[in-house]
């Protein structure tokens, strides 16, 4: 009985002052506008499988891509130090051949600077999809979520029976993970079988 007789002295108060009818309107059409731009926002940050494969791909041969170029400028650095160097076959350098030195120095810059091409790689693309990369990396975490989900024990591995991309890096299409999923529900049947 209390909520009514307050229910309706609000409502003969607002029905009486045109201002506050006003006041209502723009912030019940100021929420709506919210309501339209959250909405709107939300169908924008979501980003779709096939989009967060393309991304997926897209990361990969960057980061592939920029380890050669890392590996090529560590070879020519190293190239360019040995060609001025001078070279006497009779004096050993850690009781080696100086050229074999020379050489595995050559392969250590340009591994070292493969391995440093993932890390150039990741600035690149970053910087690349700025606006996409929060989404991006909900969904990569979800994603890894979902193969850390559905992998399988690797305890019953054999040469008969190999594990399936353990961690799932050569998936890059919904095609790919639904053939790692087959993948991975063969290796089981075939591990309970043989037990």
């Amino acid at each position: 009985m209390f909520r009514i007789a307050i229910r309706s002295s609000l409502q003969r108060q607002l029905n009486t002052t045109p201002a506050t009818t006003s006041l209502i309107r723009s912030f019940s059409k100021v929420s709506v506008l919210r309501q339209e731009e959250i909405t709107s926002t939300t169908k924008a940050d979501q980003i779709t499988w096939v989009d967060f494969f393309k991304l997926r791909k897209q990361q990969r041969n960057i980061n592939v891509g920029s380890s050669i170029a890392t590996a090529l400028i560590g070879s020519t650095i190293s190239w360019s130090y040995i060609s001025q160097v001078e070279i006497d076959p009779t004096q050993m350098i850690f009781g080696f051949d100086p050229f074999m030195i020379y050489f595995a120095g050559f392969l250590a810059t340009s591994g070292v600077g493969y391995l440093f091409g993932p890390f150039l790689g990741e600035v690149i693309f970053n910087m690349k999809n700025s606006k996409q990369l929060p989404i991006f990396k909900a969904k990569q975490k979800l994603f890894l979520e979902k193969i850390k989900d559905k992998r399988v024990n690797p305890a019953f591995q054999s040469f008969n029976n190999p594990v399936p991309d353990y961690y799932g890096e050569k998936i890059h299409s919904l095609k790919s993970y639904k053939q790692w999923l087959r993948d991975n529900n063969a290796y089981t049947r075939k591990s309970q079988e043989f037990l």
